[in-house]
């Protein structure tokens, strides 16, 4: 029997969907992440199924995984000892960087630390020049030299990063191997600029890099553990760009999972819309820690200038804006009497007050159940039984501090208030991926996912004074329900930076075929039927920035260039263009996961809940019992083992053939 996995750790839970692929069955599950050791959670969650669905065998099992333990580490600054290595006089290029200030009117900012201390960064005597020449190549001697020193510093991990390796990076390959064959040093994680991004800018190439190697040996450790516990599963794991890729290729290129969750819920979110035939969608993720944002307009966009933690990641990701606001962000008062709502979280442990396990502090989840949207007894499919009175002590530290004598606050005025802020807050985020590049979210259909989105999409929704938004089934675990959707893919790119009648077009064919080739092999030889994409990264000459076009010719890339800048800027030049990058994408085609025909599986009973400001009760009904084509209006309260949704006053919403909840402002 073919039973596919989807886990997606988070700040605070780890979400399971299991699919079986012959009775075409999803059964979902949750668990509380525990940071400390990921693959703890990821057991559990196993067992769990395991006693409810006595037929799983793990070595019959494909599962895909969207860690966090790259992401962690990098916005925690908890990487390996890592040793830079570069040209002579560039040692300083990532500490420098662009120079670019955080805090523009800060006259005394606080900066930070690099993130490769001075003397861990190695010169070495090796030079190439623009054009690819050699002007200084690496003796025995050199490299004798370098490895003394690597063995004197005792690293886990190295990141080569040589000026125009893209053109050859024989240079680095000598580096590699004379590490390899160091008998001291040939354990040490090697990471190389040619390998992970070939693509100029050397501070945004060398910082790729430098992270791949201190967050490296991390998640190889941490895959090689799992894959122990899970002996004979296949495992794959999802990649920021939105496919998957092996355990092994994982490892290597650890830079590549950064925003592996989130990717993975922008898949689940296009195929959950797909199914209720929408294509164009504004999207909000909001988990117990975050906040993901990103808009997909018939397709997933995708950028290679993110950055995470501060730090510029130039290999592709999906595009998204995140934020810290979620279900466990943290309320407070400042010296001001100014409510703040985030980006500091409860996380997992001790998690929000309601969770009962030794939290004190007011968070967006607690001001939920103070306000009656999160019943109790119902939190998780009644797996979780949360503390009412602990949410409602919580929330009144908010309540005592904002009042006066003359005006009191109410403990649920003060939930209603730290809503009110973390909806503002992700307003904002969403307007950013939105009217600010030229889109009307009135023309998108906004849609959550995540453990917390459904108890705020209406207002949102209000807010960008759209009338069309979606739920879609199972949303609190939606991003593990993307990674089954998600197919096998590998990305490969390289810089050529030539004015276009500088450049040959079958040099350039030639150069996509090795790439391709590359890519493919990556895949693996499991990959029966493959399809790839060719693109270029093309600018006006002395731009710093490129668009993104599909390749097609020398003469056609340029007039689509053209009007490509006109579309996007208003404007076209009369000045020569310049072709930066080539990009190629390999994806093996599998049969995608088709939701199934929704069948209710409770029954449909009614029950009913006070809620603050609202004079009569309020149902409560649990989705499960929903059959195809109900009609609700709002306000109602819908329950599910994976999450909540507060179809407020003013909204209608419809179940449709997959179980997607579809709301229509009134």
């Amino acid at each position: 029997m073919a039973k596919f996995l989807g886990v997606d750790t988070g700040g605070t839970f780890t979400d399971f969907i299991l699919f079986d692929d012959v009775s075409k069955t999803i059964r979902i599950h949750k668990v509380l992440s525990t940071p400390s050791a990921p693959e703890q959670a990821i057991l559990q969650g196993i067992h769990d199924l395991q006693q409810l669905e006595p037929t799983l065998v793990i070595s019959a099992l494909t599962m895909v995984h969207g860690s966090t333990v790259a992401t962690n580490a990098i916005l925690e600054d908890k990487g390996v000892r890592t040793v830079y290595i570069t040209n002579t006089g560039l040692a300083d290029v990532l500490s420098i960087g662009r120079q670019a200030r955080a805090e523009l009117y800060n006259l005394t900012p606080i900066k930070k630390p690099p993130l490769i201390p001075r003397d861990l960064c190695l010169e070495v005597n090796s030079r190439l020049s623009a054009q690819g020449e050699h002007l200084q190549q690496l003796s025995e001697q050199d490299l004798s030299t370098l490895c003394e020193q690597l063995q004197a510093l005792a690293p886990r991990a190295v990141a080569i990063n040589l000026l125009f390796s893209f053109f050859d990076d024989s240079e680095e390959l000598k580096i590699e191997r004379a590490i390899l064959a160091h008998d001291e040093l040939k354990n040490i994680f090697i990471s190389r600029s040619s390998d992970v991004l070939p693509e100029y800018k050397e501070f945004e190439r060398g910082m790729t890099t430098a992270l791949n190697a201190k967050v490296g040996p991390l998640m190889q450790g941490y895959l090689y553990r799992l894959q122990a516990e899970l002996a004979g599963c296949s495992l794959s794991i999802m990649q920021s760009s939105g496919g998957i890729t092996s355990a092994t290729q994982a490892g290597r290129y650890p830079v590549n999972l950064l925003l592996s969750g989130p990717a993975g819920g922008l898949k689940g979110a296009q195929a959950a819309a797909a199914a209720s035939g929408i294509d164009r969608l504004l999207s909000f993720d909001m988990g117990g820690t975050s906040t993901d944002v990103s808009i997909i307009d018939k397709a997933i966009g995708f950028t290679s200038s993110a950055k995470i933690g501060g730090h510029p990641v130039a290999v592709p990701m999906v595009d998204m804006h995140t934020i810290g606001a979620g279900g466990g962000s943290i309320a407070q008062v400042d010296a001001g009497g100014l409510l703040l709502v985030g980006p500091e979280s409860a996380g997992a442990d001790p998690g929000p007050a309601c969770y009962g396990r030794g939290g004190r502090q007011p968070t967006v989840t607690d001001a939920n159940v103070v306000l009656g949207r999160l019943l109790p007894q119902s939190f998780l499919g009644g797996n979780m039984s949360l503390d009412k009175d602990a949410a409602f002590a919580a929330v009144k530290i908010i309540a005592d501090a904002l009042s006066t004598d003359e005006k009191p606050m109410s403990v649920e005025q003060a939930a209603q208030g730290i809503i009110d802020v973390v909806n503002d807050h992700m307003v904002r985020a969403l307007r950013v991926m939105s009217v600010e590049r030229g889109e009307d979210p009135k023309d998108f259909t906004l849609v959550c996912f995540g453990g917390a989105g459904g108890l705020h999409v209406c207002a949102l929704a209000e807010e960008l004074e759209m009338r069309r938004a979606l739920v879609p089934v199972n949303a609190g675990v939606l991003s593990a329900l993307g990674m089954l959707a998600a197919e096998a893919s590998r990305e490969r790119s390289r810089t050529i930076n030539k004015r276009i009648q500088d450049c040959d077009e079958d040099s350039i064919e030639q150069l996509f075929a090795e790439l391709l080739d590359h890519a493919k092999q990556e895949l693996g030889a499991t990959a029966k039927t493959i399809t790839t994409s060719r693109s270029v990264d093309i600018r006006y000459r002395g731009q710093s920035h490129a668009l993104n076009l599909p390749w097609s010719s020398l003469q056609g890339i340029a007039q689509a260039f053209h009007e490509k800048h006109e579309d996007s800027y208003g404007h076209r030049l009369a000045m020569d263009v310049e072709l930066v990058n080539v990009r190629v994408r390999a994806i093996e085609q599998r049969q995608s996961l088709v939701l199934p025909a929704w069948q209710s599986t409770a029954a449909p009973a009614i029950k009913f809940t006070t809620m603050p400001g609202f004079s009569e009760p309020v149902p409560v009904i649990d989705r499960a019992g929903l059959i195809a084509g109900r009609q609700l209006t709002g306000p109602v309260l819908i329950t599910e083992t994976s999450s909540t949704t507060w179809l407020a006053p003013g909204w209608s919403a419809e179940v449709d053939n997959v179980g997607n909840l579809l709301f229509t402002a009134l």
